[in-house]
Parts: C-alpha cells; sequence; structure tokens
C-alpha cells in the first residue's frame, strides 16, 4: 500500500466522527412550532375593533361606562342617580313611602344623604361621604335597601336596578347650586307644567327657598351637610327659587 492509501485509510474514520458530531437539522414542522409559542396568541375579541362590545338595545339609554372611578374627596358632595331596569312606578302611592324609609334608613356618620328626589324609574341624590370606601358602601347599601323595600312594596322578587349608579363629584360653590335645582325641581323636567314643590323629593324639608315656604313637621328623611359647599358655599350664588327649572330645560 503506498503512501497515498494509508493517508485515506487514517483520514476516512477521521471525517466518520466528525459527520457523527453533527446535530440534526430541525424539520420546518418543528421550526413552525417553536415560532407559534413564543408568539402571542391573536385577538379574535373585544378591542377598538368597529362593532366591537355590547350591542346597545334600541330605544335603551346607554348604560355607565364600566371605568375606573374618579378618587372621591370628602369636602366635595356627589351627585348620584341610580336607574331602575323593570320598575317603573317608583313614586306610586304604595312604593314611594317604602323607598323614603329605605333612603331615611340608609344614612349613617360616615354617609349622609342631603337630597333626594324619585321619579318613576330613576333617584337623583346628593350625598356627603367621609372617603371612597365609605361612598362606595353607602351607595351599595341604600341600593340593597330601596330594592327589597320596592320588592316587598310590590310583592315582586328579583333586581330592581338596571345599570351601575353614576356619581359625579360637585366640586364648586356653582355646581352645588346648579345640582340642587336639578334635584329638587327634576319633576319639572319630565312633566310639562308641574309647579309646587315635589312630593317625592326632600323639597320639602329644604331649607335653602327664596320665598317662605311652610316646613313639614314629619322627622326630614335626609341628614345635615357638613361639607362647606353644601352647607354654606352653594347660597354666594343665591336661594334657590320655587319656579326655577334644572339647567339645559328648554323652559329655562
Amino acid at each position: 500500500m503506498d503512501h497515498s492509501a494509508r493517508a485515506a485509510t487514517k483520514d476516512a474514520p477521521r471525517r466518520r466522527r466528525r459527520r457523527s458530531c453533527t446535530p440534526p437539522r430541525p424539520s420546518s414542522t418543528l421550526l413552525a412550532r417553536a415560532l407559534q409559542l413564543s408568539l402571542p396568541s391573536p385577538r379574535t375579541w373585544g378591542g377598538r375593533r368597529a362593532g366591537a362590545g355590547r350591542k346597545l338595545t334600541p330605544g335603551r339609554r346607554p348604560g355607565v361606562p364600566h371605568r375606573t372611578r374618579p378618587l372621591h374627596i370628602a369636602a366635595h358632595p356627589v351627585h348620584v342617580t341610580l336607574r331602575s331596569g323593570s320598575v317603573h312606578c317608583l313614586r306610586a302611592d304604595r312604593v314611594f313611602p317604602a323607598v323614603r324609609r329605605a333612603l331615611a334608613a340608609a344614612s349613617h356618620r360616615r354617609f349622609r344623604i342631603l337630597h333626594f328626589t324619585v321619579q318613576d324609574d330613576h333617584l337623583h341624590l346628593i350625598v356627603e361621604a367621609d372617603d371612597p370606601g365609605a361612598l362606595g358602601r353607602g351607595v351599595r347599601g341604600l341600593a340593597v335597601r330601596v330594592a327589597r323595600a320596592v320588592n316587598r312594596a310590590l310583592g315582586r322578587r328579583g333586581a330592581v336596578w338596571g345599570d351601575r349608579y353614576h356619581a359625579r363629584a360637585l366640586t364648586s360653590p356653582r355646581a352645588v347650586r346648579n345640582a340642587l335645582v336639578y334635584v329638587l325641581m327634576n319633576r319639572r323636567k319630565h312633566c310639562e307644567g308641574e309647579r309646587g314643590l315635589d312630593p317625592c323629593s326632600s323639597a320639602l324639608w329644604f331649607n335653602g327657598w327664596r320665598e317662605p315656604v311652610a316646613m313639614v313637621r314629619a322627622p326630614a328623611p335626609v341628614g345635615r351637610a357638613r361639607t362647606w359647599l353644601a352647607a354654606i358655599g352653594w347660597r354666594r350664588h343665591g336661594l334657590l327659587g320655587i319656579e326655577e327649572r334644572p339647567r339645559g330645560d328648554r323652559h329655562r
């Protein structure tokens, strides 16, 4: 065997070992699977797509958006609105007395209902709360009380409120005065030609009228204001007139 043959014989095993150390090349299927696992799954629901989300029932008022509520400040009164779902007789003779008793029982040391109006299918209230927790617990508590009172008066079961409550902070004397007119005179917003004080509201116990008003002797179903805005500040813009109308009403 010549020199070149011996060299080829020596190199052959070395080449075989070099080939055996090379890792096998992954298949295209494995690569595709690894890429799929590393990428987030595509979204097929929600988001900002056109037409996404729950559809609005024709003729129904849009609900309160499910967003984080602003942090409540104890010095600011709050205008709260609660709307019923299938109950549309909150002012009825057999229902309203129970609603008024429930509202009177809902106030406590850290949460106070200052003013209210009861319409056929919703409530407007002006409340005070000592902290954000007291506001949330207070509104939810009064909603439960009123719902139980309504169901008991009507002999029914089931949900009363059709949506979560809406809350708007009143941060200035002008805002408080506008809210007082809106709440205490709210019946005029819904009924053409309505005059006088609404018996299904706390207007009969309100002491900020410009004209003389005979106060009722029954215990007040509302609490006394403790914040400066609700007790004193709003009066800088004048006492309320009995014939005023809520802002935005065409008869203003």
